[in-house]
This record gives C-alpha cells, structure tokens and sequence, in this order.
C-alpha cells in the first residue's frame, strides 16, 4: 500500500537497480522514467527491459511479456481515453480484483464462502445480538447477517470509497489544473487533458491498491471505523477471520463470536444514530475543501518555461510545484474525524468488553490484541494515512474507551447511550484528555426543558380552541338575533 496520499508530494521514481539504473535511464535523451510525477505512471518510450523500473507501465501490468502486450496497451489505451470523474473506478476495481486474486504475502488466496461458514457467521452474529441487547439501549442494526470472500468485501464496498475518496481527488485534480496561468493553460490544453487522464488513473490505481490489500486484511464491514458495507448487514469475512485468529492460540468459534460482537455494534450505532454517518463523511469532505496548492513556487519558475519545450513543462511538474498546503480548514476537518472515529471505536469497545467479559474466557486477550493491532497500524491506520493523511491515535481509543465505561458506572446505560442522540452532547478532543471531569460534569437536565416546553405547547392550544369557542358563541348569539 503506497505511503503517499494520493501522490501528494509527487516524488520521483527510484529505479530498482540504483545508480545504474538511473544511468540506464537517461541514455538517448528519450522517455524519464515520470514526466508527471504520478506514482508508477509514465509515457511509452523509456529505455530497459521489460520489468526494470525503466518501464513506466511495470507497477501497472506486471512483467511485459509478448502475450499480454495486447491487453496491455488496449488498457493504456482506455486509460489515456477516459473522461469520467477525478477517479477512474473501472481502473480501481480492476486492479482491486488482481491484488486480491494474488493472495496475500503469507500466500493465502481468496475462496468463495461455503454454506458452513456462511451458517456459522450468522449464528455468531445471530448471538452476539443477543448478548448486546443487555448492554445498550440501541436496538439491533442488522437486519442481515452475510459472509463475504475477499472479492465480495471489494465490490460490496467501493461504492462507500467512492463516496469517500471522489471529494478528495476532485479538489486535488481541480488544484492541479488552476495553477497554470490561462495563457499557459490555453497553449498546454491536450496537455493538461492527458494530466487529468493519467491523475483519474493515478488516483484509480492507488485506491484500487489500497483496497485489494485492504481486503486481505479486514474481518468485517467496519475495520475501519466506517459504514462501508449496506446498511443493515453485518458482514464477515470467514478467510480473514481463521488468519487473525491462526496463532492466537483462541478457540476459533470464540474468535469468530467476538469480531461478530464488534460488526454487531458497529451496525447498531450507526443504524440508530442518523447523524453519524454524514459527520464522518463531512470531515473527509471538509479536508478536501482544505486543500490548497502553493503555486509561490510555480511563479518561481513559470517565467523560465519555455511553452515550446514540453520537455521543460514535464520536468517542473516532476519537480513537485504542485504541493498541497497542511491548511487549518484540513486540521480542523481532521481533527473532528479523528476525534468522532475514536468515540465510535471506544464506544464499541467498551460494549463489545461488557457482552464479551461474562462469556467468553478470551475477553480480555481479545481485546487487548485488538488494540495492539491498532497500535502497529492496522487497517484504519493504514487506509486513512493513504488516502487523507490520518492516522488514528491508539491513545485516542483507549481514551474514549475509558471515558465510555466511566460514564457507564455513573449514569448508566440508558444515560450512556443518551449521549449520542446529538453530536453536541458528545465528548470533545480536550474531554478526551479529561475523561472523569466529563464524566462527573453536571448533566444538563433536559427533562424540566421538555417539560416546560410540553406545557407551553398546552397553553397555545388550549387559548386556540377558546377563541374558536368565541367565535362560534358570537355567531349563535348574531343568529338569535
């Protein structure tokens, strides 16, 4: 999985074979191994043989041999034609599908599901419901209860990542196209055509990476800390559960229970908080408002280019001018993702320990191999350091998770769980700092509130229907008369 959010920073390409290959490179004068500074991205006509880092289609298509030239260049043909939005997702659910079908690097290769795992998923889902109903007030999220291969948990999905991911490369294609002045952007037009091509087939590339790796690794629809699959289904992935659980020396059916717990709770808070969902979502978005480009640098150079000289052009936008700026609209959207992210996975840990503790003698090893798994950069880590540079604080869930037991112990469930019904009334960043202090903060009562608001809406009614029976005594009265 790349380290470089969406190309940003644009770097470029070391060859695989050093100061040779470097060598190699430059002879003739032809091709450069990454005129536009995309990541594993290139124009035909570069010098080496078919799978050295000379060939600037190799991260695409693999080793170049005589039978799949074809299919090859049809592809580059589709993707230098492709005129959609700031994200080729043909592109993206290809490459998805290939990383899935090359298996993990343990050599473990996807499976269709069988009917047994499928019973057995939805049995533990099934029971984990059960025992959640005892430990919150929000009532079950899931209507179904599914089991995905690794290429089911793709295609369930990236309709979510499209949602998420489009906002981000859209201000960034839409950047990388501003910064030119008009009369540089009129003469570079087919130009800056292929750059928005070969930008929909970088970012296409780099989620369908990120999401094939993804999927060998998630157990559920919720990893992440986000909604990805459909609403109501809890979702398993048997293949990714028996390789989380392989050397944990845990019974796989108590395994399989407790990821069941957490897909379980997952669905019910974001079944039954309506808010949620869009808030994290916004965040993203907000980032991606956030995003500027310093072009300080491009008038540094701009009155040196020579409009004539595509060579020149090539080498200022592989020299990285298109930098994005770390703006305070991207930390503060940041901030708010990260903070709500932590609150949802505490919440879920602290509900998931409470169903789990009574039950199951792995509890506390489960739990704590969850939160080591965070702590090495697990999938949230992972998937959000690429896409919008975020990386989730461990310290941040353990935080939550303690700050969500505590409130627990002193207002109860129902006064927990009552916390979510807005998100003003939700802990912040600095609660998260001071979780007992919010705990034992005075409660707003909001009872005598809805009270005086009960008989105020009585009084309005009541001096209505006294004037609608004024008005029906006065006209008795006309009519007597």
């Amino acid at each position: 999985m790349s380290d470089t959010p969406f190309g940003f920073g644009l770097p470029p390409e070391e060859p695989e074979n050093g100061d040779e290959g470097k060598k190699k490179g430059n002879q003739g004068g032809q091709g450069g191994p990454n005129p536009f500074g995309f990541p594993g991205m290139g124009l035909p006509g570069g010098a080496g043989g078919p799978g050295g880092a000379d060939n600037p289609f190799a991260a695409m298509f693999g080793s170049m041999n005589p039978n799949d030239l074809g299919a090859a260049f049809q592809q580059i043909g589709q993707m230098l034609s492709y005129e959609g939005g700031p994200v080729n997702w043909d592109m993206a659910k290809d490459i998805a599908r290939q990383t899935v079908a090359q298996g993990t690097a343990d050599g473990v290769k996807d499976t269709s599901v069988g009917v047994a795992e499928k019973s057995a998923v939805e049995e533990a889902v099934r029971l984990a419901d059960h025992w959640l109903d005892g430990v919150t007030s929000l009532p079950s999220g899931a209507t179904t209860a599914v089991a995905w291969s690794r290429a089911e948990w793709v295609e369930a999905t990236l309709p979510v990542w499209k949602e998420l991911v489009d906002p981000v490369a859209e201000r960034v294609g839409a950047a990388m196209g501003s910064v030119l002045p008009e009369e540089m952007q009129a003469m570079a037009g087919p130009l800056l055509g292929m750059m928005r091509s070969m930008g929909g087939a970088m970012f296409g590339q780099q989620i369908g990476q990120a999401v094939g790796a993804l999927a060998g690794e998630v157990v559920g629809s919720t990893d992440i800390g986000l909604p990805l699959g459909p609403a109501g289904k809890a979702a398993l992935l048997p293949l990714n559960i028996e390789s989380f659980g392989k050397d944990l020396g845990v019974p796989a059916e108590e395994v399989r229970l407790y990821l069941a717990l957490r897909e379980a709770a997952h669905a019910r808070l974001f079944a039954h908080v309506p808010w949620l969902r869009s808030h994290l979502f916004g965040a993203v978005e907000g980032y991606a408002r956030g995003i500027k480009v310093d072009t300080s640098k491009l008038e540094d150079v701009v009155g040196q280019l020579d409009p004539s000289n595509p060579e020149q052009l090539q080498e200022a936008l592989q020299g990285g001018m298109f930098q994005p700026q770390d703006t305070p609209e991207q930390k503060a959207a940041l901030a708010r993702l990260e903070t709500a992210l932590a609150l949802v996975e505490g919440w879920v840990d602290a509900v998931v320990h409470e169903a789990a503790k009574p039950r199951l003698t792995s509890a506390d090893a489960m739990r704590e191999t969850m939160r080591r798994r965070r702590a090495s950069g697990g999938p949230a880590e992972q998937t959000f350091a690429t896409l919008v540079g975020l990386e989730l604080r461990p310290r941040r869930l353990r935080d939550a998770s303690r700050l969500w037991a505590s409130l627990t112990d002193a207002r109860g469930v129902d006064g927990r769980d009552g916390l979510w019904e807005h998100p003003d009334m939700l802990p912040t960043a600095s609660d998260l700092d001071d979780p007992d202090g919010f705990v034992h903060r005075e409660q707003l009562d909001f009872s005598e509130i809805d009270k005086m608001l009960g008989e105020e809406a009585q009084k309005r009614d009541q001096g209505k229907q006294d004037e609608q029976g004024d008005g029906e005594s006065d006209g008795e009265g006309e009519a007597k008369k």
